[in-house]
């Protein structure tokens, strides 16, 4: 079959759906399916300090084709960020590529504003879509503006199949933006178990003296960055030893480091890591922190997980649906700064706890979220859709909000 893949996020950006492309892009092309990326990418000072940004790096067996976001790039002239122009660069980008050899289908990663534009391409060459509707899409695109609204609906009510990480998020948006259930198809996270594993000899749940902590991934205070610099605070008041680590980098790193400083907590921030870097970081560490709000599905979790560490995370949509409180992980009410630091604090201290947490995730991870099955069941679903004709029935132009607040501020997105 031959293959479209249109994505937003893609390394050299330092993202979950970065990691969740390039693996299930391996998947495909070790199937047999000829496959073409086409992914946007930022290339200006902001885009990059936030993200990492610059074209993407080649993939073995992928004809992978890198299109600036120049409409992104334009947030601070009058209007704010042209999402449209980079619809258009998208969907032209499309046509083109399909023009020299036609495609079967096309997917895209994210709703909007990717999920619109393989929804346009197809509307003009006759095939299927598929469209993976991740975090953004559900916790806050289609509720900023009426241009996302309307632009988020129309992928929801017309692409040929739609995916999502979990039951969790499935809810949300399905009450966000009141459609049906059954219009998606629950495809959970998955994690490179042969990447992400705990070090030869390791016992999961062990640690190092003071026991190493790690927050690794988006650096962003809607994942709670901001509120693990609160607790360690209260740690180091009790007088709790711990070593702790912020990895990444994001939209409030600065400001994370700086209320770091100004609570006195012994914070390493150790900046950019890319995905071939992530492994050590986690066998270097001790318990994953993830004091999120929401997820799509956590990436960094399930990375966690197959590498033998125990996790304190948030009873948060994304993360209820791959741990679950005591029994593989700890969970707290997302903003909760004093139970998180009672979490971290339990787990710091009772070795048993840590070991018993630690060993049942890595076995639940190895047994539940590999790969090879979630790359066949997402190539089911192509199957399914395949030959289907694509569902027209929508109006191409949306209205134009000036009003949303992403065209300020577009790597929010």
């Amino acid at each position: 079959m031959r293959i479209l893949f249109c994505s937003r996020r893609f390394f050299p950006a330092i993202s979950g759906m970065s990691v969740y492309a390039v693996n299930l892009l391996r998947q495909l092309v070790a199937a047999g399916h000829d496959v073409t990326m086409v992914s946007q990418y930022r290339g200006d000072p902001t885009g990059t300090r936030v993200y990492g940004g610059g074209p993407p790096p080649p993939v073995p067996g992928v004809t992978v084709i890198g299109r600036q976001s120049l409409g992104e790039e334009a947030f601070a002239e009058p209007g704010g960020a042209d999402f449209e122009r980079d619809v258009q660069d998208m969907v032209d980008t499309i046509l083109v590529e399909h023009r020299k050899q036609p495609f079967d289908l096309l997917h895209a990663q994210y709703g909007y504003p990717n999920g619109w534009a393989v929804l346009l391409a197809a509307r003009q060459i006759g095939i299927p879509t598929v469209v993976s509707i991740q975090g953004g899409d559900g916790h806050w695109v289609g509720s900023c503006c009426e241009t996302h609204r309307l632009g988020m609906l129309n992928v929801l009510n017309n692409a040929n199949a739609l995916l999502i990480g979990c039951e969790s998020f499935a809810h949300e948006v399905v009450e966000r933006l009141q459609v049906p259930r059954q219009i998606f198809t629950i495809v959970p996270g998955a994690v490179d178990t042969s990447r992400f594993h705990p070090a030869p000899g390791h016992v999961p749940g062990q640690a190092a003296d003071p026991v190493r902590l790690l927050y690794h991934g988006r650096v962003d205070r809607r994942k709670g960055s901001l509120d693990f610099m609160q607790a360690l605070r209260i740690l180091q008041d009790q007088g709790v030893p711990f070593a702790a680590t912020v990895s990444g980098i994001g939209p409030d790193h600065d400001s994370t480091q700086a209320l770091a400083q100004e609570l006195g907590v012994p914070v390493r921030f150790s900046g950019y890591a890319d995905y071939d870097a992530a492994p050590p970081l986690y066998r270097e560490a001790d318990v994953f922190v993830s004091p999120t709000y929401a997820e799509g599905f956590s990436n960094t979790i399930l990375e966690a997980m197959a590498s033998g560490l125990p996790s304190v995370a948030c009873y948060a949509v994304g993360v209820v649906d791959c741990l679950r409180n005591e029994e593989n992980g700890l969970l707290v009410q997302p903003g909760d700064i004093p139970a998180q630091a009672q979490a971290l604090r339990r787990i710091i201290e009772d070795a048993p706890l840590r070991r018993r947490l630690a060993a049942t995730a890595l076995e639940e991870c190895r047994r539940t979220y590999s790969w090879e099955a979630v790359g066949r069941q997402i190539m089911q679903v192509y199957e399914a859709v395949r030959g289907q004709a694509p569902r027209t029935g929508f109006d191409p132009v949306l209205p134009r909000d000036a009003a949303c607040r992403f065209r300020a501020q577009p790597h929010l997105l």
